[in-house]
């Protein structure tokens, strides 16, 4: 029996020009004989400008629900999460090649890492990429130092939430993305590090793109009243599962 790796993508419809090129990606992508992905895309809404640029393709769920933003969407696409692992990929961004066998093999071969995180290059609407020079190294990343980097970094962690590969399992039991209009993911990321270590590799796996529709480019992504409320709950929820001691693996 074949082994998945679920790919969760929330879409909506200003997103959904770059959706075949988030799938060509996809398609490029190699994997361990015995394994294969099924991608589920998860429309944020119940409109009809999605459904035709979805791939036909066997691989491939579409859903549609009612609006509650990319976290909403991409938890209840769990629903058809039919594998041990979940990878994101947002509906405008690009997988690099060989991103999905490097995170497989870190987690099928260290059962202490529930997570797995790369390098981002920044796509820009040029064509052009970016980088950043202050990744950390490669390596496991140790429980609680993702919190601690964030809070002395102006809330930025060291590692990038939109390339998050993890075990089904962890998702499903700290439930899913936080229920925040943005953030979301950042909220995800703290919730794994304070119950598990995770990994980061240096080799680029996702081409982020920027462009103006882009929720982060918003004027409301930057109000200042509503980012210090989404940042206190993301710490609480993370400092509240630290002091729990939620541990994964559970052992004894």
């Amino acid at each position: 029996m074949r082994r998945r790796i679920i790919i969760v993508t929330a879409v909506h419809a200003p997103s959904v020009p770059f959706l075949p090129d988030a799938y060509k990606s996809l398609c490029e992508q190699e994997l361990p004989e015995g394994w294969d992905w099924h991608w589920v895309v998860q429309e944020d809404g119940t409109g009809d400008e999605v459904a035709p640029h979805v791939p036909d393709d066997p691989r491939v769920t579409f859903r549609q629900g009612r609006r509650g933003g990319p976290g909403v969407a991409r938890t209840i696409a769990l629903a058809h999460a039919d594998g041990e692992y979940v990878k994101v990929l947002d509906a405008d961004d690009q997988l690099t090649p060989g991103v999905l066998a490097r995170d497989l093999a870190v987690l099928e071969g260290d059962r202490s890492i529930g997570w797995a995180t790369s390098r981002v290059l920044d796509l820009l609407p040029d064509g052009s990429t970016a980088g950043f020079d202050k990744d950390p190294a490669e390596g496991p990343i140790e429980r609680g130092a993702v919190l601690e980097h964030w809070q002395a970094h102006d809330f930025r962690a060291q590692v990038h939430p939109a390339t998050l590969f993890v075990r089904r399992d962890l998702l499903l039991a700290l439930g899913g993305w936080m229920a925040l209009p943005a953030s979301e993911d950042t909220g995800l990321l703290l919730a794994l590090n304070s119950v598990s270590r995770g990994w980061f590799t240096r080799e680029y796996g996702l081409l982020y793109r920027k462009w103006p529709g882009q929720a982060t480019s918003q004027a409301a992504h930057t109000d200042t009243g509503e980012r210090d409320a989404r940042m206190a709950v993301v710490e609480a929820r993370a400092r509240e599962l630290a002091y729990f001691q939620w541990r994964y693996p559970v052992t004894g």
